[in-house]
Parts: C-alpha cells; structure tokens; sequence
C-alpha cells in the first residue's frame, strides 16, 4: 500500500485527505510499547502457522506435479501403446476432468489466508493506531531537534550530533537497529502532512538514498515506494525555495512513472519559475526549524537537555551548596540519614540520593501500571493532553502501612512538612512515551481558576519527585531560568520549594522533563499544598521573601 502525495498545481496546492482513526495512546508510555512486544510475538506464531500450512498445500501441489512430469516423461513416450490400455486412459481421462479442476481452484491458499486473518482481527485492539505511529515518528523528531541528532546518524542506529564540524556520539545505545527507506518515508510523511518540511526534507533525503540502494524494490511490509518518496522529497524542495532541486526530482521520478501527468504538470511549472527566477540550493542548513508557540525558551531549554546535569560541577564552585548526610532533627532518621546534595540554593532544590529501595520502586509501578492514563495539563479551569507533555501517569493511595504511606512519612520526615491528603496531593506515578518530555512549565499555579485550587488547600507550597528508574541517556529535569539541569539518577529524589514565604510563585521554578533519549523512565510526584503548613513552613509577609 502507498502514499501517494496529493497535490495539484495550481500552483500545486497540496490537499490532504482526513483519515478518522480511533485514538492511539500506546506512544504515550513505554510500558505500553513494551506490551506490544507480546502482540507481535502472538502474530510471529500464527505466520509461522500459516507458512507452514503453505508449504503444505504447494507440497502437494509439487507432488501433483511430479506424478503428471512423471507420467508424460516415461509411460507417454509411445502415445498410442499407451492409451491402448484402458487403465492408463481412463486415468488420463479422470485426470484433466477433476484432478487438474481440484488443484486449480481449490480454496485452501484461500483458507490459509483467511486464517492468518482472522488471527490477526483477534490482536487488533492491542495493535498500534494511526496516532501511536504519528507519535513516535514526532517523538525521533523532538529526539533530533532537542538533542541536536543528525539524522543520517540516526538511520545507522547511532545518535550522534556534529561538534566543531566532527561527528560525536550522544550515547552508545547497548541495543540499536538500522532504520530502512520505508522507515524514514513515514516519519517524513508525518512531517510532510503537517507543513513541517524543514523535518520531511531531511526524513526524506534519507528514504530516497536507501530506496535508490535497493533498486526501488518493493517490498510487501512496505507503506511508501521510491516513487512515494521523490514525490514528497520533490514537493518539499518546493516548498522551501529549492526550486532547481525539486525538479531534478521530479525528472527522476518521471523515469520511474513517465505517464504521470500531475508530475508532468509539476515539471513544466518549475522550468517556468526557474526561467522567471533564479535557481537557489538549499542545503539542510539553509531550512528553518518550525517555531512552537508554547516553548518560548527552546534555546536554553534544549542546551540545558543537552548536557544532561554535566553543568552541576560549575555549581560547585558556589560554596553554599554542599553534600552532607541529613536528619532534619528528626529522630526517625538520625540511625539512618539521608545523603543530601544542595543543588541550588534559587530556587532551594536538593536532591536526596537514596530515597527510595528497588522494592519500593518496582511495588509503585506495579501498583500503577494498570491506572496509567495519558498525562494532561491545566487548561483553563479544566485538564487536556497536550504535544507538549507526551507521558502516562496514575494516581496511588494508600493506608500508612502500606509502600505509598511510608514514603509519605519519609518525605515528611525529610522536608519537615505535612504530606498528607489533603494537604498533600495523591501519589502521582508518571511513564514517559517515545521521546516522552514535558516543555517548560511551573508547578504551582499561575492562575486562580487552575485545578490545583480544587483541593481547597491552597497552592502548591513544594514539589517532591522521585526517580523510579534509571535511564541510559536523557530525562534530565533542566531548571530554565536558574540555568542547571538534574539528571536521571536511580532511586534519588529532588526536592524545591516552588512558592516564596509570601506565597507568591518563584518563577525561578520554572523547569521541565528533557526528552527520554534511551531508556524507560518512571518519576512519582508528590505535591505539597500551603494549608497544613503553619507551623512547619510559616509565612512571612515580607514582599521580597
């Protein structure tokens, strides 16, 4: 099956049918990514069946046609001695009346077939939607821009970006896999139907030079055909000024398709504006990068993601930040105390290394994985999901025995304020998706209509995150204006303040969850409120405290 660009020059206006699909969220969460593995092994075991029940049926067939060979090799050599014998004739005879009939149109192909299909229909709804591959393909794109990826790298399994005009690698991922031409064409398509062509362009670009490597071959798992790629690659080019390009391309995908009149039309248009205009070659530097109207400080953002918490060791100049083993005075930790690692001091952010044990962290998940629901932000006085929050999460309960009241208590024990409902938010338990982040955003809330106010405890005083998991490479948490970024690091947790004494937001708070580059990353977010506070965090009416 192919997708074929559809548009038409006047001045080739490009129209794209609206395909209605049921909503996809598997790319949302690597848990759920990772539970499709087992839907396609079940898919795995019913094709096998199926070649098998193939190889069968053209076993028979062969020997169908070995005994025919056979026949007309050695007993039909003399015809006449031959249908001499009534036995041999009527053999003959009964052979082109109903053998040859029972083996040309026999339905088993068709049976076997519809098997496999209906096997398949038994799978579906566990199969991945339209939305889960739009999503992953946006998701390598976030990967590209915020890590600044070359994408040829990307096709060879290596994430690299180029530094002083050398390659260097990322990380060294300890699985990889080469992306094929078909690969590439969906996530330029993907860019391609959203206007995006500074990413289609180079997705592209990568499709037609591994489709021209094979020849243009077609194979049947395909969506896209060289023919499909130079369509799109070439209307791209246009679209960015290159006109000299895209009709080079065109010209080639003439060769492939010489009766394609659109292709045709498309030709003769560009040798017009090329005598009217200039020839310009753009190379990937000359395209421009969409801008996104929520991430007003991509710059820092992404530079902040980018070193991965590298930058702390500047902070260590500071000598108001330090590493010790804390008790906060409380009894319950003075056998056991936690080892603390001052941050920054604004806004005050600590991380506390060990918080958690590996079988707490995996009694969370597990508690959470069958609540996890697509991850929304505030919006008005409502919630909705958003491209720039691409994760699961759920929220967990529990009674003071069990794990989620223990780490309550700890974290109470830690921060000397009350983390209990409702003066504390439930536990939230968050799994990022493919390329999974969260865009620059505060905590608390800006706004009196915010859903934060719902608990009627006032806003959100401190924010209290724990990893669950460890990553291979990205997931940093990048505090923006404070200019430092934590890493992922297993097992710790990262505690600020996000309110001031008087109440008001610190907007030096204001931080996100860089892109996962590698890995599975798991958080649980407790959310502390003013009320309840009183006598462990007091006020101060003091404007600039």
């Amino acid at each position: 099956m192919s997708y074929p660009a559809r548009f038409h020059f006047c001045y080739c206006v490009l129209s794209v049918a609206v395909i209605h699909v049921s909503v996809g969220e598997m790319y949302t969460s690597l848990l759920n990514v990772k539970q499709a593995i087992s839907v396609e092994r079940k898919l795995i075991d019913n094709l096998k069946t199926y070649i098998e029940h193939e190889l069968e049926r053209l076993e028979d067939i062969k020997r169908f046609y070995a005994k025919v060979s056979d026949l007309h090799a050695e007993l039909y050599k003399g015809p006449v001695t031959a249908m001499s014998n009534p036995l041999v004739a009527f053999t003959l005879i009964k052979r082109l009346h109903s053998e040859w009939l029972n083996v040309v149109q026999s339905n088993e192909a068709l049976e076997n077939a519809q098997a496999l299909r209906s096997s398949y229909k038994e799978e579906e709804a566990g199969l991945p939607k339209l939305e889960d591959l739009q999503g992953a393909a946006k998701g390598l794109m976030r990967l590209q821009d915020v890590y600044a990826l070359q994408v040829p790298s990307l096709v060879r399994g290596r994430f690299q970006r180029v530094t002083d005009g050398v390659p260097v690698d990322v990380t060294l991922p300890t699985v990889s896999v080469l992306l094929s031409g078909d690969d590439c064409f969906l996530v330029g398509k993907v860019a391609y139907e959203q206007g995006d062509y500074y990413h289609s362009v180079q997705w592209l670009e990568e499709s037609v030079r591994l489709f021209r490597g094979t020849g243009g071959e077609w194979s049947p798992e395909n969506a896209g055909t060289l023919e499909d790629a130079l369509d799109h690659l070439a209307f791209s080019h246009f679209k960015t000024g290159n006109v000299s390009y895209a009709l080079s391309l065109s010209q080639e995908l003439l060769h492939h398709d010489p009766m394609n009149g659109r292709v045709l039309q498309n030709v003769e248009k560009y040798e017009k504006l090329l005598v009217t205009s200039p020839p310009r070659s753009l190379g990937t530097d000359g395209l421009r990068r969409p801008s996104s109207k929520y991430l007003r400080t991509r710059d820092t953002y992404e530079s902040l993601c980018q070193t991965q918490g590298s930058q702390q060791q500047m902070h260590f100049k500071n000598p108001g930040l330090s590493c010790d083993f804390f008790t906060n005075g409380n009894p319950g930790l003075l056998l056991l105390p936690v080892r603390r690692e001052v941050l920054s001091l604004q806004p005050y952010v600590v991380l506390y290394h060990d918080f958690i044990t590996d079988k707490e962290a995996e009694d969370i998940k597990g508690l959470a994985q069958t609540g996890l629901r697509r991850s929304v932000v505030a919006s008005g006085e409502k919630q909705a999901t958003a491209e720039y929050r691409i994760s699961k999460s759920a929220w967990l309960k529990g009674s003071e025995q069990s794990t989620v009241g223990k780490l309550d208590q700890r974290i109470s024990m830690l921060t000397g304020l009350n983390a209990k409902h409702p003066y504390g938010e439930y536990l939230q338990v968050v799994n990022y998706g493919i390329g999974g982040h969260y865009e620059p955003h505060f905590d608390h809330a800006t706004s009196p209509s915010s859903p934060v106010y719902k608990l009627k405890t006032g806003n959100r005083l401190a924010t209290f995150m724990i990893y669950l998991s460890s990553v291979e490479a990205g997931g940093s948490t990048a505090f923006i204006y404070a200019n430092f970024s934590v890493p992922v690091v297993e097992r710790a947790a990262v505690f600020w303040l996000n309110l001031h004494r008087n109440g008001e937001g610190d907007e030096d708070t204001l931080h996100a969850g860089c892109p996962v580059l590698i890995g599975d990353k798991w958080v649980a977010n407790k959310w502390i409120h003013e009320h309840g506070q009183e006598f462990h965090h007091r006020c101060n009416l003091n404007p600039e405290e």
